[in-house]
């Protein structure tokens, strides 16, 4: 059965993703938020729905910067659920302006949501799951090993003989080095 790196190359929407994005190690405490957030947003849809959809998301959440979504009101919610061009669930909306603000509180005790990443790296995905069930909101196993294979944080986001993982390794995402 043909996999992710079987069907991503060339599609218009995946093919860049794929290439370029998944996997890679993600240091920027906004981009690693919206790779959060889309996730959450995938739950229940088809990946390619979400990149479809990505840069509505882009603009409709303020290029994910994670002080201006956590600092959102009642008034910014309801924007976010009349805006037909991104996934109008009120479920995850509230998620999305409930994990900037958690973010936001590990930016101040942390330093960045990647230092409270890489505090906790490496960990078995279950007690990933655990730490992320207990910190965020709308975050199950599926969405959890998602977020963390796409920003480099769990090995498995490309098969060995897929030319994109020779570029991972050089990129040294985190799970790399636990390998050793």
């Amino acid at each position: 059965m043909p996999d992710y790196c079987d069907l991503a190359p060339g599609h218009p929407f995946h093919g860049p993703y794929h290439d370029h994005e998944y996997g890679f190690p993600v240091s920027d405490d906004d981009v690693l938020f919206e790779r959060l957030v889309l996730e959450i947003n995938q739950a229940g849809l088809s990946w390619l729905t979400v990149l479809k959809k990505r840069e509505a998301f882009q603009s409709a959440f303020d290029g994910f910067a994670v002080a201006k979504v956590a600092a959102y009101d009642n008034r910014e919610r309801q924007r976010l659920l009349n805006d037909a061009s991104i996934i109008r669930n009120r479920l995850k909306v509230d998620a999305a302006i409930h994990n900037a603000n958690v973010v936001q509180g590990l930016q101040e005790e942390y330093g960045s949501f990647k230092a409270w990443l890489d505090l906790h790296h490496p960990l078995p995905l279950e007690e990933w799951v655990r730490l992320f069930k207990r910190t965020f909101r709308f975050t199950g196993p599926e969405i959890v090993n998602e977020m963390l294979m796409s920003t480099g944080y769990l090995p498995g986001a490309h098969r060995d003989d897929c030319p994109v993982q020779q570029r991972i390794l050089t990129a040294a995402p985190p799970w790399s080095g636990s390998l050793s």
